[in-house]
């Protein structure tokens, strides 16, 4: 497997190295198919948005063991696929800082709890797919150690670059701002390729597609266009981050299982937003 590795970092073409290298074709079948596939990645580096409230999958509150496990080996495939993923998780199925003042608590404190919910979802899925045997750790915007480590750039870079799959908690670490703003934020500080948000609808459509059935989804949209249509996609800092430091997103449905696989492998399945 090490030389498929090596092979895989020449960037050349599948084909052009199987008439130059002859000789890989008595590899086994399923380690030519990783060798395609390490071609085949759309990505070398991603920044993963999940929702917080995609882990209660069919529970009402909390985290739903069955979708962190699909969620766990979907990231895991694509981990032994060479891309390095960087991610941010929501806290929602826990708490929101936000909703939170509606029920009387203060909005700093609220957001601090917040971040303290996407800390537990964070060391939760760090387990999921530290139980698969990819290697993994948890980075907190706030000092919290020794549950992660203070997240700087050096060390997630290096951390990605070392095979690691990294799982930014807590926010910014300032309140007021949302997931969303985070992820976008990270995905620029670790120079991803993209963002991808991974959520329970495969794209961004005219309208919201749960509630009109007439609602047409995009293949492609530019950031003006989502200003202009006043499309729900992220809260406006989170889109404003990604369209000034022109940080493409993928929005597509994480919650099939397989899904991750096949944007990493360039397949349509989604919404992509760009300048």
């Amino acid at each position: 497997m090490g030389s498929i590795t090596k092979l895989a970092r020449l960037k050349l073409p599948f084909c052009f190295l199987l008439q130059i290298f002859p000789s890989i074709c008595k590899y086994e079948t399923n380690q030519l198919l990783l060798l395609k596939i390490k071609y085949m990645a759309a990505f070398k580096r991603i920044l993963l948005k999940l929702s917080g409230e995609s882990l209660m999958g069919e529970k009402q509150y909390g985290i739903d063991e069955k979708r962190l496990g699909e969620y766990a080996s979907q990231i895991a495939e694509i981990a032994g696929m060479g891309v390095q993923v960087g991610i941010v998780i929501g806290g929602g199925n826990i708490f929101r800082g936000l909703s939170g003042t509606s029920k009387g608590f203060d909005r700093v404190q609220g957001d601090h709890m917040g971040m303290l919910a996407t800390v537990i979802n964070s060391l939760a899925l760090n387990s999921a797919l530290q139980a698969l045997g990819v290697k993994s750790r948890v980075l907190t915007a706030i000092c919290m150690e020794p549950i992660g480590e203070y997240y700087s750039k050096p060390k997630a870079v290096a951390g990605l670059e070392r095979g690691e799959v990294i799982i930014i908690s807590a926010g910014t670490g300032n309140p007021f701002f949302t997931t969303d703003t985070a992820s976008s934020l990270r995905a620029i500080e670790i120079e991803a390729n993209v963002m991808l948000k991974g959520t329970r609808v495969d794209g961004i459509y005219t309208a919201d597609p749960e509630k009109d059935k007439t609602a047409v989804k995009f293949e492609e949209i530019t950031y003006d266009e989502i200003y202009h249509r006043n499309l729900k996609v992220m809260d406006l800092t989170a889109t404003t981050m990604c369209k000034e430091n022109n940080m493409p997103i993928y929005v597509f449905d994480m919650d099939t299982v397989g899904n991750l696989k096949k944007v990493m492998l360039g397949e349509k399945i989604g919404t992509l937003v760009r300048n």
